[in-house]
Formats: C-alpha cells, structure tokens, sequence
C-alpha cells in the first residue's frame, strides 16, 4: 500500500510550526506533502499560522486579524523565523500542500491566488468547517478538498459528500473501522491525524488509510520500512 506521509504544519515535531524552516526540513525529510494553516491579517495577507492568536507560537500577543502583515512580521515565530505569507511557502518547497483556511473569507483570498499561480493541482484544500470547504469548491471548480474532524461519528461521512469533499482527515485516536468503511463505500479518501506513534501507523496501516498527518520526520521511514 503506498502510504502519503503529511507532515504537520511542516515539521512541527522538531522545528518551530509553520515557518519556512520547517516546511524546507520535511521536504527535505523526503515526506509527501505538508500541511499548513492559513489566516487573513488585518490587511488581507494570508498569513501562515494554526491559531487565531500569536500568543503561543510567537513573541507576540493579539489576534491575527488584529493586526497588519508588517506587524506580524515583526514577531519571532521560533528560532528566529518569521510568519511566512502563503505565497512565500509555495516559493520555498516544491511538494504539494494541503492548506487548512478556517472561514469562508479566507476561502476567497486563497481562491484568488489559486487562479493566479494555477495551483489546482499542487494545493488540496482542507477546512472543520463544511462552509468553508463548499465555498472554495465553488469558486475554484476541480479542486481537491477535505474534511477534518476531530470529534466525530459516522455522519462525518455525509456532511463531506454534502460539502463536496473529496477526503476525510480525522483523529487518529477515535478511528473506527466502521467509520473508515463508511468513507469507502461513498467514495472518499481517508487520512489520520496526528500520527506521532508506531501503534498508531499499525492503526493506519491496518485500516489501509490513504495517509497519515506527522509531527516527525521519523514516522516517514518507518512507514515506509514497514510497508
């Protein structure tokens, strides 16, 4: 089975989350794709970074869409790496990505650089939330998208093919083969979060997942020795 190996939010493991040094490190790790999330600053930048604040990974306090892109890249987001922009990620690695947008607006201004870099086939798009998933569908027709979860039961299913995704992307922890069959038969991809453990690639192995998420660079080599 040819497992994807993500990495989280780069290389999240062993580098400071969404900065360029730790996307550069999981291709260089040799992982599949990355993973990233995406928020709108204050001026429309679309900003690298998992929480609406900077308060945890950065120097910084305040809310993201507090403040402009000039602010932001003022702050120290770890070992001296700055918040990157999205295009600046798609500049610096060649792998693909799957980037998490959190709200229709952010949506939008990924579909307009989507159009203009024609990134269809590099970037799968992934959101919680199901608004956010339909809107970027319908404004960049052939898109990949995905579902993600973190609490959920089989209706997860539904609500996918509903938004239009093509994957779901669920906790690695509350994975059920009934939910995983589920997911088959209406004909969507599933990958697991986060796989930091070797009991968790047997689950995924054993489930026959499409991939699995990682905050470390490890987990690619074991995955692919124990194919």
């Amino acid at each position: 089975m040819n497992l994807l190996i993500i990495g989280h939010r780069g290389v999240m493991g062993v580098e400071p989350e969404n900065t360029l040094r730790s996307f550069v490190a999981a291709e260089r790790a040799g992982l599949d794709a990355v993973e990233l999330d995406l928020h709108l600053s204050k001026d429309g930048a679309l900003v690298v970074m998992h929480d609406a604040e900077v308060d945890r990974t950065t120097d910084g306090t305040g809310a993201i869409a507090e403040k402009t892109l000039a602010q932001l890249r003022a702050l120290d987001a770890g070992k001296g790496e700055r918040i990157p922009v999205f295009e600046e990620v798609l500049d610096a690695v060649s792998v693909p990505l799957q980037a998490e947008i959190k709200d229709v607006a952010a949506a939008r201004a990924l579909a307009e650089v989507m159009h203009a870099r024609n990134l269809a086939d590099r970037v799968e798009v992934s959101s919680f939330h199901d608004a956010a998933i339909a809107e970027i569908a319908r404004l960049v027709p052939g898109v990949r998208t995905a579902l993600v979860a973190g609490r959920y039961g089989p209706e997860v299913v539904d609500r996918a093919v509903e938004a239009g995704a093509r994957t779901v992307c669920l906790n690695v922890r509350r994975l059920t083969l009934e939910v995983v069959e589920y997911a088959r038969k209406a004909g969507l991809g599933v990958i697991g979060w986060v796989v930091n453990t070797q009991d968790h690639l047997r689950l995924v192995r054993a489930l026959e997942l499409d991939g699995a998420t990682t905050d470390y660079p490890g987990i690619e080599r074991a995955g692919r020795s124990a194919a």
